[in-house]
């Protein structure tokens, strides 16, 4: 605007101007307002995903003393510690940025309702460019940031392999551009001439940040402890038997091997004196059972282990053979009594049942004949006596109750797409690998859903096998979030239990 030559009017003009300056540097009531909102709502959702990362801590500690979970959870537990410490340390550094800008807005604290609360100048556009540009904080923030995602990614490769393109803590180093279409660093971009307010806004979405990308990894570690990661350092010889009780001329067959077999153990296995060949890392060994009494073979297994070191180690397996006119019991299912189901067995007797009587401690035993069932109440032993012809024989068994159930929905799998996660009507409780036709419902439960789509974590009662009443959370999640279903409680055979539950992270 060209200016006149008539003094007045030029005052006019350049008061003008001035004013319109004044105008533009004044932020309006409401965008304050707006950013405030903001504000809390970032802060409350920092606050529920940091109590969802409690229950995962919670979780992680309490499988340290779980015999099921113990060896997986010694390796995650302290890189979910670590994930912690990070994210507290930069939590609380911004924090302390926040802290300055209050000051360097004019921080003062005065009483509402008596009540003290914070007062600073909201609308100040100097100090977040005094502290961030001038002071070089924003360089400083940026170096935190940076450090900070390296950090987190560097905990454990397959973190990295997981998380390398989606971690939820962005990467400063990128150029933002401007309304020209030039390129602004990341202190221009977010602190240059920015109101107090929205600075703070804006710290506040790093440290939501922050709170997320904790939560991505501790989930992520907190699922790895149930995961089937072949990860040994022990070895076991396994030795097992065709039976215990054999009569003269029946096969008795031996199998031996190790535990946690790996092809570069190399087992060496030798059994009743005689070396075995080994196939997947067992050795099979047949004889024919003479004689009577108590017997035994020896059985000796060297391999290789993970530091390459030899090693032997030797065990014995013990039978006894029976005289004819006995008795024999076999299981139908395993070398073992389940409690709160029928356990079906099989007895001989070659006397004839006339002259034979059967009896147990430990358990009930029902039926007759050959084909008997078997109840138990109580872990461990139980036996079972045989007496044929005036001849009475003891049969020792283990009890043990049935393992837990896994906690399931749709594919089992920890990581989904959300659609197929919002297809999901009903979860169950399944017995993996386990011989009898058992089935467990689940009654009770929480999920927590959280992520993107969810500003503050929501809770939902799980209540049956049906999701039902969780239809409205399932329809808002969305690729990146997470749920966790917890406290699982289920109903079966021997009664009520609680099992692991099991994070779900959507993609």
């Amino acid at each position: 605007m060209a200016l006149p030559k008539e003094p007045r009017q030029k005052m006019i003009n350049i008061m003008y101007l001035v004013l319109t300056a004044i105008l533009a540097l004044n932020v309006s009531a409401e965008v304050i307002q707006a950013f405030k909102t903001v504000d809390r709502s970032l802060q409350n959702s920092s606050t529920n995903i940091s109590a969802a990362n409690n229950t995962l801590y919670k979780s992680l500690l309490a499988k340290l003393t779980d015999e099921k979970s113990k060896d997986q959870a010694a390796i995650w537990q302290p890189k979910a510690e670590q994930a912690k410490k990070l994210s507290a340390d930069l939590y609380s550094y911004i924090d302390g940025l926040k802290v300055e800008l209050k000051k360097g807005s004019n921080l003062k604290m005065k009483e509402v309702d008596g009540v003290q609360v914070e007062d600073f100048k909201e609308d100040n556009l100097d100090a977040s460019t005094r502290m961030f540009e001038t002071n070089k904080k924003g360089n400083e923030l940026k170096a935190k940031l940076i450090e900070y995602r390296r950090a987190m990614l560097a905990i454990d490769p397959a973190i990295e392999a997981e998380f390398k393109n989606s971690l939820s803590v962005e990467d400063p180093n990128r150029k933002f551009e401007s309304q020209d279409g030039s390129k602004k660093d990341f202190t221009t971009t977010y602190f240059h001439m920015t109101p107090t307010i929205a600075s703070l806004t804006l710290l506040s979405k790093f440290q939501n940040s922050v709170r997320n990308t904790e939560n991505q990894v501790v989930s992520f570690a907190h699922s790895k402890i149930g995961e089937v990661v072949v990860r040994y350092d022990k070895f076991g010889v396994l030795v097992g038997q065709s039976s215990n009780y054999v009569m003269p001329g029946q096969d008795i067959t031996i199998t031996a091997g190790i535990g946690a077999y790996s092809s570069a153990a190399a087992p060496t296995i030798s059994i009743g004196g005689s070396t075995v060949p080994t196939i997947g890392g067992q050795g099979t060994y047949t004889t024919k059972a003479s004689g009577s009494g108590p017997k035994s073979i020896a059985v000796n297994v060297t391999y290789t282990d993970q530091n390459g070191v030899k090693k032997t180690e030797q065990t014995t397996v013990s039978y006894t053979i029976g005289t004819p006119g006995g008795a024999a019991v076999m299981l139908d299912k395993m070398n073992v009594f389940y409690i709160g189901v029928d356990n079906p067995i099989t007895i001989g007797s070659s006397t004839g049942w006339d002259k034979t009587t059967v009896s147990m401690n430990g358990g009930s035993i029902s039926g007759s004949g050959s084909n008997r069932i078997v109840r138990v109440s109580s872990p461990g032993s139980a036996s079972i006596t045989v007496t044929a012809d005036g001849k009475s024989s003891s049969f020792q068994f283990r009890v043990k109750t049935i393992p837990d159930p896994v906690f399931k929905v749709g594919s089992g799998k920890i990581r989904m797409s959300a659609v197929e996660f919002k297809g999901q009507q009903y979860c169950r409780a399944d017995l993996e690998n386990f011989e009898f036709d058992v089935k467990f419902d689940v009654v009770s439960g929480t999920a927590y859903f959280f992520g993107p789509g969810f500003p503050s974590t929501v809770t939902v009662p799980i209540t049956g096998n049906s999701l039902g009443n969780m239809r409205d959370a399932m329809g808002r999640c969305q690729p990146g979030s997470s749920i966790a279903f917890d406290n699982i409680k289920v109903s079966g055979p021997g009664g009520s239990k609680t099992i692991d539950g099991k994070t779900i992270q959507l993609y």
